[in-house]
């Protein structure tokens, strides 16, 4: 099966490749591919049946590949807030808040999560592939801010437990409490006597907890505990593509698909990332003139009508006129349709348009929809389905 979702792709050439503290159990039960300059799991058993435990049961993924980030000192928030897109000084201690390095131009250089750990200390996650642009970036601002940023990458390993059933599978192994934190909060918790925030958070749209170890030799332990306390539940180890195809069914962006830095948050739909308040953000300016006067490219969700499934590059056309391009597609695991995400021109944007998508030379007839793909009431995480054990 040939893979090929963002700039993931099959593995050939390994030489310098990094790889997470997980790596053999990837490499005895998974097949494995290049990523971000790491050798990661595509998939297990398999694309589908990863991505449909997700979405009906519970699945567990290595995530050690993001970038993890702290900086503190007295000065932390007042850095946070000159070179992102969020205010930092107003989040609540142990609080989730999602935000932008932007250029001067407002493109984004990376889309980044941060959790308020203490008053002048924060935890940031970042892209896998922005990693090290990242770093460069803050340290070129720093100036003369009194603040200590730190690498954690290699040192913290992450794991995303996903789906309507994870917290069923985490409360054998931390108790009822992690039942009662809420989305986008994080809390301190304890395994085997080792330190492990947890955050209720996720990139699939369902309901799910991201984990950081502060003991890397523990990390095979816990993973064994995650999988046998979701045994009942037919838990499955997921790879990145299932993540891929997640996440664009949730009408989550991926950086350099969706996001880049000839793209701003305006363009995106990511607006809820930007708080234009009284202080002075890099890239402030350009995106209040977005705001102010419009875009020029905005992004949709296209469902396709007629056979076809859209890639990553192919045209968007009206009337038989390009109007915009795909950044994302697929075909979709749960709809067993192909979806896809793009830019075009705002005239064409509403819900409802027709377009055609230029698939392989030929023609085909989609329709631009609302994010997420699927049936709100059925799937994600705010579903009205309650499947809790």
């Amino acid at each position: 099966m040939q893979i090929s979702f963002g700039r993931l792709s099959r593995r050939n050439d390994v030489k310098n490749m990094k790889r997470t503290v997980l790596f053999s159990f990837h490499e005895k039960h998974g097949h494995i591919g290049k990523y971000a300059g790491y050798e990661m799991p595509l998939w297990y058993k398999g694309v589908i049946s990863e991505h449909m435990a997700v979405r009906d049961r519970v699945g567990v993924f290595d995530t050690s590949h993001m970038g993890r980030l702290l900086i503190k000192g007295s000065q932390a928030a007042n850095l946070l807030n000159y070179i992102s897109t969020n205010n930092y000084s107003q989040l609540d201690v142990m609080k989730a808040q999602h935000a932008f390095l932007c250029n001067s131009r407002g493109g984004v250089i990376d889309d980044f999560l941060a959790f308020k750990l203490g008053e002048n200390e924060f935890f940031l996650v970042v892209n896998a592939m922005n990693r090290e642009k990242d770093i460069e970036w803050i340290k070129e601002n720093m100036g003369s801010f009194n603040v200590t940023l730190l690498d954690l990458t290699e040192k913290v390993p992450m794991i995303a437990v996903q789906g309507p059933l994870s917290s069923n599978a985490l409360r054998k192994i931390f108790g009822d409490e992690i039942v009662k934190l809420k989305h986008m909060w994080s809390s301190w918790f304890s395994f085997d006597g080792v330190r492990t925030l947890i955050s209720r958070t996720g990139y699939t749209g369902e309901d799910g907890f991201e984990l950081y170890l502060l003991e890397e030799e523990k990390v095979f332990d816990l993973w064994d505990a995650i999988m046998k306390a979701g045994s009942e539940f037919n838990i499955e180890p997921c790879g990145l593509a299932a993540r891929d195809t997640l996440r664009l069914e949730a009408g989550f962006c991926l950086y350099g698909n969706e996001l880049d830095e000839e793209t701003t948050p305006i363009e995106a739909g990511l607006k809820f990332g930007v708080r234009f308040d009284d202080r002075e953000f890099i890239g402030k300016e350009a995106l209040l003139r977005q705001v102010r006067k419009g875009v020029r490219k905005i992004r949709v969700g296209l469902r396709m009508i007629e056979r076809g499934i859209p890639r990553k590059g192919m045209s968007i056309l009206k009337s038989g006129k390009e109007i915009g391009y795909v950044t994302s597609g697929t075909m979709s695991p749960l709809l067993k349709i192909g979806i896809a995400m793009g830019y075009v021109s705002p005239k064409y944007s509403r819900v409802g348009e027709r377009v055609e998508i230029s698939v392989r030379g030929r023609l085909a007839e989609a329709e631009i929809v609302k994010f997420p793909f699927y049936d709100k009431r059925q799937y994600g995480r705010k579903r009205e389905t309650n499947l809790k054990a």
